[in-house]
């Protein structure tokens, strides 16, 4: 069964060639940084937006490997942290799924415990346990 995060902003205007300018930074950047080949990384759909006012939408699918999962969901909220900052008035939706995924004006996007080191190690260890 796979995971994806979806993330998706609107508003009455289109973006403007400043806008999207920042948005292809934020996106090059991830990019450029992500250190995970193998894995799904930031990803934005192109071409006429499906729903009204969509000014950028897209998804990444998690990774199933338990080791991966925490550090590719900071990576990919970090930066989808950085397009709202880029956009801060346009209407945010972001969920794992089902689950949104709150954002806090100070740390962004973030899910409980992620940066938590502890539970990242505890993570990795249930999913070697059920190799």
């Amino acid at each position: 069964m796979s995971v994806s995060l979806y993330y998706h902003a609107r508003r009455a205007t289109p973006l403007s060639e400043g806008e999207s300018a920042s948005v292809e930074r934020v996106v090059a950047a991830h990019l450029a940084s992500f250190p995970y080949g193998d894995e799904e990384s930031l990803y934005l759909y192109e071409g006429p937006a499906p729903e009204p006012e969509e000014i950028v939408a897209g998804s990444t699918k998690m990774p199933s490997d338990p080791d991966r999962l925490m550090p590719v969901i900071v990576r990919v909220l970090d930066s989808v942290t950085e397009l709202r900052r880029a956009l801060p008035d346009a209407e945010w939706h972001v969920h794992l799924d089902d689950l949104d995924v709150p954002w806090d004006g100070k740390e962004g996007y973030a899910l409980p415990g992620m940066r938590d080191p502890d539970l990242v190690a505890e993570l990795g260890e249930e999913g070697r346990g059920n190799e």
